[in-house]
């Protein structure tokens, strides 16, 4: 791959989905074809260098070495997991000229699926209070060339280290950030996704997951199929207002209405509702009790996720008993409910661990106002802006 300087001033391809590629090829006077033709060679093959790609005329590909470039984020640091899991630290460039950002990726490998969870923001600015991405601050949206790109570089790095081209067949954005909030940039990196021509992957096999941003959910369902996850982790406004600030600006009925027109029309899909179980919190049976109330006739499955704990969090994880009995409450009232279990926690690898290295440009504290648990909890007023 190129250095930054040499890219200076060139397009970068891997982030143009097949729409974007044939306007940007038409605009120079090519014909469309050659938009799948690119496609398959930057994203199917993984080929960054334009004079490999052999059924493009030369002078296209004089031009294309002159104009454009394929650039994915810089690996600056790899960790290997003792259950297999792997993240990297991925170095990005900053658009202003100051100090580089790091995010992370990981990949946690199954034996029948492989998952890679990318980033969509330079940290994130919603402040949620068991997150370790939350407690370094946001700085800025990442392009779209640099959300594909993670998956584009993931390929080649799983190649190098023995494991198929097939290895990811979930894409999860989970990372850091709220997708939601990076909606323009993040749906062109769902159209490579799933494309035929690129990476083919099954739109129920790509996932958004977002904190709860109501209108965003809505515009996502009228440009993409993928599927969605919703951090929950609450069964009430009041204890949601506490755990997940935007909660405050976009409260549970707006949520669940935005959830239920979501799959509404679309066969067999559900939401996948994440709730991390916090001990003394959220655990208890009224809660479950309240939340089996909360999803009731919404096509849905829960996904329990016992916390990871991190340096300052101020949480702990609530016990295997007090999970399973929070499951099987569920459960008896007709829930499809999984707990998830914990991959990658020793290389900080797992959800709620990731915080990367973040320029902090946020004025967080002044948006969301977001007390820890038990702490007094400000007057009620208006609904904090986005």
């Amino acid at each position: 791959m190129e250095d930054t300087a040499r890219r200076a001033g060139r397009v970068n391809l891997l982030g143009l989905d097949e729409a974007a590629l044939r306007r940007w090829l038409e605009a120079d006077g090519e014909r469309p074809f050659r938009a799948r033709q690119l496609l398959g060679w930057i994203h199917r093959r993984g080929v960054d260098d334009f004079a490999c790609m052999t059924d493009l005329s030369k002078a296209l590909r004089a031009r294309l070495a002159e104009t454009a470039c394929v650039a994915a984020p810089r690996v600056l640091g790899t960790a290997v997991s003792a259950d297999g899991t792997r993240k990297w630290l991925l170095g990005l460039d900053d658009p202003a000229g100051g100090p580089g950002n790091v995010v992370e990726m990981v990949f946690i490998p199954e034996p029948n699926r492989g998952t890679l969870c990318v980033s969509s923001q330079v940290g994130c600015s919603l402040d949620c209070a068991f997150c370790a991405t939350a407690r370094q601050g946001f700085n800025r949206n990442l392009t779209s060339a640099e959300i594909v790109g993670q998956l584009w570089l993931a390929r080649r790095l799983l190649a190098e280290a023995g494991l198929e081209p097939g290895a990811i067949t979930n894409v999860v954005l989970m990372g850091m950030g709220e997708p939601l909030l990076n909606l323009r940039e993040v749906l062109p990196a769902l159209n490579l996704m799933v494309s035929d021509h690129a990476y083919g992957l099954s739109k129920r096999r790509v996932t958004v997951s977002t904190a709860g941003v109501v209108p965003m959910i809505d515009r996502l369902r009228e440009h993409s199929e993928v599927s969605l996850a919703v951090s929950l982790h609450a069964p009430d406004d009041a204890l949601r207002d506490e755990l997940v600030p935007i909660n405050r600006r976009f409260p549970l009925a707006e949520l669940m209405a935005a959830c239920r027109r979501y799959v509404a029309g679309r066969a067999r899909r559900r939401v996948t509702f994440e709730y991390v179980m916090l001990d003394g919190v959220n655990d208890r049976p009224e809660h479950a009790r309240a939340l089996g109330r909360l999803l009731r006739g919404l096509p849905c499955k829960l996904n329990l996720i016992p916390f990871n704990p991190f340096p300052g969090s101020g949480y702990r994880c609530s016990s295997a008993h007090a999970i399973e009995r929070f499951a099987e409450t569920l459960r008896a009232r007709g829930h499809v409910v999984t707990v998830r279990k914990t991959r990658g926690q020793d290389i900080d690898a797992a959800c709620g661990q990731l915080a990367g290295r973040v320029q902090d440009r946020s004025a967080r504290h002044l948006r969301f106002a977001a007390p820890r648990y038990g702490e007094r909890r400000p007057e009620a007023g208006a609904k904090a802006p986005l």
